[in-house]
């Protein structure tokens, strides 16, 4: 089992920053990417931005230019730098992370965190 936990969220001005983190935890497992989504009110969850083992990023056309994914395998965790925040990116944000064991892919979700940005 990997355990995921999110940290970072808060309320934030328009035009300012936060930097969101995710760190997994657990037994025997190898990471082979992770990913920030978010939802929020009346909207689908949707992609953020991913990185993968070998650290290949994409993002969604929203936030490029603005948020910037990043991780450190050393500990499991990956991060999220936001700038240039905007109210329409007021969300729940969640983490993902697949993990591959005996070939297999296995994703695991943190429990979110609430970002707010008010205009």
């Amino acid at each position: 089992q990997v355990q995921v936990v999110e940290s970072g969220g808060g309320l934030v001005q328009a035009g300012g920053s936060l930097r969101l983190s995710c760190a997994a935890s657990g037994s025997s497992f190898s990471i082979a990417s992770m990913a920030w989504y978010r939802e929020a009110p009346g909207k689908q969850r949707e992609l953020v931005a991913r990185i993968t083992s070998v650290y290949n990023t994409n993002y969604a056309d929203s936030v490029k230019g603005r948020f910037t994914i990043s991780r450190d395998n050393a500990k499991n965790a990956a991060y999220l730098q936001m700038n240039s925040l905007k109210p329409e990116d007021t969300a729940v944000y969640y983490c993902k992370v697949v993990v591959q064991r005996t070939g297999t892919p296995f994703s695991y979700w943190g429990q979110g965190t609430q970002v707010t940005v008010s205009s």
